[in-house]
């Protein structure tokens, strides 16, 4: 997760170098849920040209993250090939659960069909979607479950599901109880009011990372994200899992994975690049060999090749 941090940091800071002023920023309420508004940042030329859509689902295991962090590399893409990016805030759990995430997910589509080409000039038949880690899971399930389905998909480090052991049993990986901060004071910013947005150097977002390595040290992520029990209600959360419903109409994808990833597993790409071989959609799996999450620790030449491919899928795609 901090390495999808630093990565996500590092694109921002690349786009802010060379995107020249020429992308303007709006941000729009797309949906508002009791006194809570969920909200969009668009991206786009100061003109009024009608323009294909990229959407970018934010990372961070569904408890922290913000639209804020858009990536980059892709802000920049937009900037030359005249594409919209449109960044969508969605309820964080565990204080949403994933039923409710994935319906501000849909309402933000709905949002953009119905409403973009007025408010910012989109292409509605035009939308690639992009996330990476929890957002790679949100992009694989806008495969799913979003009507008509998006034009591709472009997952970083993401995951098809919560039904294998990383996402439900304890994790070797996030460090040991002492690491973390007292259980008290981490949940001073955890099951209060429904959030759509944590990111920075605030207490908030300290304590609520903390809150995430707990679930995976002990085992009970994918339960306090989902609301469900993934051993005995296999069946209610398997509508939630892309990797249990490929079928031949799944939008054309891309995926980029770390072999050593120990907050998602590379397993999780693999399975899902061998369902969508089976149902014969067209696919790309990028394989890093010892990337880790956001691939550090991997041949650079070979990631920086991995996001040009990227890049290149996005405007295959929309051209």
């Amino acid at each position: 997760m901090r390495a999808s941090i630093i990565f996500a940091a590092a694109c921002l800071a690349a786009t802010a170098a060379n995107a020249g002023g020429q992308l303007v920023k709006k941000t729009y309420v797309y949906k508002t849920v009791g006194d809570c508004p969920i909200e969009a940042d668009v991206y786009r030329a100061d003109n009024d040209k009608v323009q294909p859509v990229v959407v970018w689902l934010q990372g961070g295991s569904l408890i922290i993250g913000s639209r804020h962090g858009a990536h980059g590399g892709l802000r920049n893409l937009c900037r030359k090939e005249e594409y919209i990016l449109v960044s969508l805030d969605y309820r964080l759990a565990p204080e949403a659960k994933l039923p409710a995430i994935i319906e501000d997910i849909r309402d933000g589509f709905t949002w953009i069909r119905q409403k973009g080409p007025k408010l910012f000039h989109a292409d509605p038949n035009k939308i690639l979607v992009a996330g990476g880690s929890a957002g790679g899971y949100l992009t694989m399930m806008t495969g799913i479950a979003i009507e008509p389905r998006p034009t591709a998909l472009l997952a970083y480090w993401g995951y098809g599901g919560f039904e294998a052991p990383w996402a439900k049993r304890p994790s070797p990986h996030h460090g040991k109880p002492d690491s973390l901060l007292p259980k008290a004071e981490m949940l001073k910013s955890v099951g209060g009011k429904v959030l759509t947005g944590s990111s920075g150097k605030t207490v908030e977002f300290k304590r609520r990372v903390s809150y995430y390595r707990m679930c995976r040290q002990t085992g009970t992520w994918a339960r306090e994200v989902t609301g469900l029990d993934p051993d005995t209600q296999a069946d209610k959360l398997r509508p939630y899992c892309p990797v249990r419903n490929i079928t031949p109409a799944y939008p054309p994808i891309l995926m980029i994975h770390g072999t050593a990833d120990t907050d998602v597993p590379y397993e999780e790409s693999a399975a899902m690049a061998r369902e969508l071989a089976r149902h014969k959609v067209p696919h790309e799996l990028i394989t890093i060999p010892n990337g880790g999450h956001g691939l550090g620790g991997g041949d650079k030449k070979l990631i920086a090749e991995a996001h040009a491919r990227a890049l290149e899928f996005v405007k295959e795609q929309l051209k």
